[in-house]
Parts: C-alpha cells; sequence; structure tokens
C-alpha cells in the first residue's frame, strides 16, 4: 500500500491553547498507529502574537513536519490571513464563525468549513478557549478519526482537574464532531488502523529518559529555551528515578556542579542553549584538565546574544568545537532524531567515562522540541553501560597511585574519591603524572609536554572507535547532500524527491563531528560528481570543518538561518539552483 498522509496546521495567539490542541491531535492519530510529526513555531511572548504548529500525519514513519497543508484549523483572523495561500487546493480551513471571516475573494479551490462554536456550547456555558476542543471535535470528523481516542485524550490532559472537568471537554468535542459529522464530508477515507498504538515524544524528553537508562544520577540546569523541557522532565520523574535535580542560579554553577557531581563518581549531566553554553566553556576546560567525565546538552536558537529564544539555528557548531582555551580533548555528537538522542545518552556517557573528557551533545529548537511517534517496542532500557577505568573503588597497598599516569592509550585509572589509600589532588593548573602542580614554580617544559601528549593521546584511540558514516541510498549518485543532526530526515525526503525528478541523490548525513572520522567521510565525497552542504547557519560551518578535516572543498551550499526549520521544498529549490543557475550558496543575499 502506497503511503496515505495528510498535514494539519493550527494557528492562534499565544496563550490560547494552539499546543495542547496540536498535541491532542497527534496523540489521537498515534492511538490509530499513525505516525506523525509536528513542529510548534512559537513566538517569545506569553500572551498575543501568532503561534503556528503543523502535525503531519502518515501511514508510515515520517522524518520531518512537511512543506504543504492539507486541513488549516485558524483560531483567529491572523491565521488565516497569514496561511490561507499555504493550503492544498482541495484543502479544508475549519474556523469558528463568532470569530473569523473568511474574505469576499476567497480562493474558491478550498472547502470553508465554519463551526459555531459558542452557539453549539452555550449551554456548558462557554468559554472561549472552548473553541480549540470544538474545532478539535471536529477536525477528528474531518480527519476520519475515531472519537473514542478524543475521550482517551481528554482524559490524560484533565485529569489533574478532576472528573467534571474531563467530563466537560469531552462534551465540548463531542459538539463539534456531531456539527461537523452533520454538515461536512469527510476529506478522504478513513486511514488504516496501524498494528499497534504508538507514542508521542520530543527530542528533549528522550535526551532525558536516555539519559537515565544510561545511569544519569545527577541533573543541573538553568531555565533556558529550547533546553528547559528536559530540566521539567528531571523536576518532574528525577527523584523518584534515583536522580539528584539542581535547577542553580546560572550556567557558571550548572557545570561545576555536574563536573562536581562526575568527579565524586556519578553519572553528571546538564543542558542549556547558546548563552548559557558560552558561561559553560571555561569549566568545560577544567573538565578535560582534571579529566572529569560530564556529558553538556547544546540546544541550539538563533543567535548571537539572547538571538531569537524561540526560533531554531544550527551556527554553534564553532562554539563548540571551540570551547574553552588551550587544546584539549573532547567528543561533540549531533543525534539525528528523537529515537537517536535517547541512544545517544548512552553513547555519550560511556565515552566520557571511558575517556574521562567532555562530551558534548549538539542539538537544536527542531530536534529538541518537535513532536514525533516512536514504537515503545524500540526503546531498550538495558543499553550497554562501560564505565572503563573511571569508577575504581580500591587500589592496591603495595602500588603507587598516580591519577594522572601516562599510559598508552592517554586514559589514566581513575580512583573514587574517598577509597582508602589514595590521595591526589585534581587542580585546573598544569600538574604531572601525579597531580602535582607544575604550573607555579620554574615551570618544566618536558613535564608539560609528557601531560599534554598524554590528554591528546585518547583522541587518537578515540577516533578508532567511531562508527564510519554511511550514506542513505544510492553508492552513487549525481549528488550527494551533506547534512549533520537535526537535517536528516529533511534531506532523506529531498534527496528523494531529487531523484524522482531525475537528479539521483544521496545523503551523508553526519552524527559524530569530533574527532572527525575524516577518511570516511572523504571515502564518501570522493565518490560524488557534486556535493553540497545543507545547514541552518549563515556561514556554512560544518562547510568550513570538512574543509579543514578533509581538505575538501564543496561544491555548493543550502543554508537557511531565519529561525524557521529547513524543509524538503526549500532543499529542493536550492539544489536545483546550484544545478542549474551555477551559483554556490543559496539562498544569495
Amino acid at each position: 500500500m502506497s503511503r496515505q498522509e495528510i498535514t494539519v496546521g493550527v494557528g492562534g495567539e499565544a496563550g490560547e491553547g494552539i499546543g495542547r490542541t496540536g498535541d491532542s491531535i497527534a496523540k489521537i492519530a498515534a492511538r490509530h498507529g499513525l505516525h506523525i510529526y509536528a513542529y510548534n513555531s512559537y513566538q517569545s511572548v506569553i500572551r498575543g502574537g501568532h503561534v503556528w504548529l503543523r502535525i503531519r500525519i502518515a501511514t508510515e514513519k515520517i522524518h520531518n513536519h512537511g512543506d504543504h497543508l492539507n486541513v488549516l484549523i485558524a483560531l483567529n483572523q491572523d491565521t488565516l490571513d497569514r496561511h490561507l495561500r499555504e493550503v492544498d487546493s482541495d484543502g479544508w480551513v475549519l474556523f469558528n464563525t463568532e470569530v473569523v471571516r473568511v474574505p469576499e475573494d476567497h480562493r474558491g479551490d478550498l472547502r470553508y468549513c465554519g463551526v459555531p462554536c459558542k452557539a453549539l456550547c452555550k449551554d456548558l456555558g462557554y468559554k472561549p478557549v472552548m473553541q480549540n476542543t470544538v474545532l478539535l471535535g471536529a477536525a477528528t470528523w474531518v480527519l476520519q478519526l475515531d472519537f473514542s481516542y478524543v475521550e482517551g485524550v481528554m482524559q490524560d490532559i484533565f485529569k489533574h482537574k478532576g472528573a467534571p472537568v474531563v467530563r466537560e471537554n469531552v462534551q465540548v468535542a463531542w459538539r463539534g464532531y456531531e456539527y461537523a459529522r452533520e454538515n461536512f464530508p469527510p476529506i478522504h477515507s478513513p486511514f488504516p488502523r496501524g498494528p499497534k498504538p504508538l507514542a508521542v515524544t520530543t527530542g528533549n524528553e528522550m535526551f532525558a529518559l536516555g539519559a537515565v537508562a544510561a545511569g544519569c544520577k545527577f541533573y543541573a540546569a538553568y531555565p533556558m529555551t529550547p533546553a528547559s523541557s528536559i530540566l521539567h522532565w528531571f523536576a518532574r520523574y528525577g527523584p523518584e528515578l534515583g536522580v539528584v535535580v539542581k535547577q542553580c542560579e546560572d550556567e557558571l554553577a550548572v557545570i561545576n556542579f555536574a563536573i562536581g557531581a562526575g568527579f565524586a563518581g556519578v553519572r553528571a549531566l546538564c543542558a542549556t542553549s547558546g548563552g548559557g553554553f558560552s558561561l559553560m566553556t571555561e569549566a568545560i576546560g577544567e573538565a578535560a584538565m582534571t579529566e572529569t567525565p560530564v556529558v553538556v546538552i547544546n540546544a541550539m536558537r538563533g543567535g548571537p546574544s539572547t538571538g531569537l529564544p524561540t526560533k531554531t539555528e544550527q551556527a554553534d557548531f564553532w562554539q563548540l568545537f571551540g570551547a574553552s582555551q588551550g587544546d584539549y580533548p573532547k567528543m561533540i555528537l549531533a543525534p539525528t532524531d528523537a529515537l537517536d538522542c535517547y541512544y545517544t545518552m548512552a553513547e555519550a556517557f560511556n565515552w566520557a567515562e571511558r575517556y574521562q573528557i567532555p562530551v558534548l551533545v549538539a542539538s537544536d529548537l527542531y530536534l529538541s522540541e518537535h513532536r514525533e511517534t516512536v514504537d515503545p517496542a524500540d526503546i531498550r532500557f538495558d543499553v550497554p553501560i562501560d564505565r572503563g577505568e573511571s569508577a575504581l573503588r580500591e587500589w592496591p597497598e603495595d602500588r603507587e597511585y598516580k591519577r594522572f599516569a601516562d599510559t598508552p592509550t592517554g586514559v589514566s585509572p581513575r580512583v573514587l574519591p574517598g577509597t582508602p589509600g589514595v590521595c591526589y589532588t585534581a587542580a585546573t593548573d598544569e600538574h604531572d603524572e601525579r597531580g602535582i602542580l607544575i604550573s607555579d614554580v620554574g615551570t618544566d617544559p618536558v613535564k608539560r609536554k609528557k601531560s599534554m601528549d598524554k590528554r591528546m593521546r585518547k583522541l587518537r584511540f578515540l577516533r578508532q572507535e567511531i562508527p564510519a558514516p554511511q550514506v542513505i541510498g544510492p553508492e552513487r549518485a549525481d549528488v550527494t547532500l551533506v547534512g549533520w543532526g537535526s537535517t536528516k530526515g529533511i534531506l532523506i525526503e529531498a534527496a528523494d524527491r531529487l531523484t524522482r525528478a531525475g537528479i539521483s541523490t544521496n545523503v551523508l548525513a553526519l552524527k559524530y563531528l569530533y574527532p572527525f572520522p575524516s577518511d570516511g567521510v572523504m571515502d564518501v565525497l570522493r565518490r560524488s560528481p557534486k556535493v553540497i552542504v545543507v545547514e541552518q547557519n549563515y556561514t556554512g560551518q560544518l562547510m568550513r570543518h570538512i574543509r579543514a578535516e578533509t581538505g575538501f572543498l564543496a561544491h555548493g551550499a543550502v543554508r537557511k538561518y531565519d529561525g524557521e526549520p529547513m524543509e524538503p521544498a526549500y532543499v529542493v529549490q536550492g539544489v536545483k539552483a546550484i544545478l542549474e543557475d551555477g551559483i554556490s550558496v543559496f539562498p544569495g543575499e
């Protein structure tokens, strides 16, 4: 069976419950066994402004929020005026007739489904916020979804307010469903039910759950969009899962709390966005110098400075790469979807402890906050945990303990504080194998070089463990799209569209950014006649990094830096412009 799909857009003002309406549609579809991918474009205000949420529903797995619209749910006039032109021909428009007016010169290729929300619910003590639930019920009919799932979702959302509130919302939704059933035909035949219900989750939720599965016992954070929901998750579930959770006064405290917990021997995590990460950078060097494992998530947003707090970007790569002063070993990972966020946490903690380094995880608002379905069976809680020699609890009495012993791999045995018979200094000054400072009186160049070589040697062995990058699509193609992190699903769909248009295209989606798998990347790039790097920043940070690490200069670049996520159509447009118009960077200024 070919994939059946539909995309729904919900819009209104901040504070009108757009997110809850969209989440409800997503959960109803997921309980049908359907796949969803949703993205909420919201503003940095509590009330007012314009909030726009797009939910893509399909019978098979989808990997991005798409770039078209079949059904528009307009909760105010502004939404109709902004987005009516985006609805596909033969699409549907649902709206409250008491709030929204269709213009006289409206498009004639759409079906307009006005619902008198207040009149339908007057006897229920109608309040303006009820229009969301009325239109949710109407959309359930139009989309041919089972209303019984609406009841379950209302129970999930409002059970903390008591049974009367749950019943009222179910009644309100039913009024909308009944009105739509009596007045509008459905948009299509019913979706076939999937084999089983699916779970709806976000990247941040999977980061948190994956960290717990990987043995994380300490989480520290200062609230900063788009990383805040990780803190919300840990605040709610952490204590019952044995995780110590600290909301600190600033990011300086956050990173030092996490390093302290890592030094004490527990797996420690913290998360922030670009501005908070800026404050953390010196302490990340502290973790490297003291060889203390710690994992840091940077959920990127538009910069510089405060920038765009509620918009997405991939412009912190160089910040991650150059965090703190001096040379030191670290690792940078960029997971690509929600399930990858989950399993990346086990990788990050294992590498942090085995190599005693800071591991930096690059996310962005799109990856962190989007919603997608996952099959619960794909989430394993027995993830491999490998602490290496990072948590020893005893040491032979007849052996001198050197915390920073010069070993063939650069990794030294790490005995936890409080172990009988073991004592050492862990300082941020340069030191010798025993931890004794060499930077104060008579700095020793020989010992400095030895310590530096020892730390940096870890990268050689770490690089050998990094999986070789894999091409998605044909081994050889006319065009290779190269991206990193959250753009993977967008590039896969763009490549499919280009291939169907006669331009054979494959994808190289990079997750392991540092140490960089140069040989494996070059094996792919040298086979391609046209390499185009796609990323969400102005300067082409990945493109420059590839050239620095391999000497390879890509043939073109597609970039986006307006705060909204990439879309397959945008990538296709950019690739065609590069191939047909001979430009090197799309878009030009």
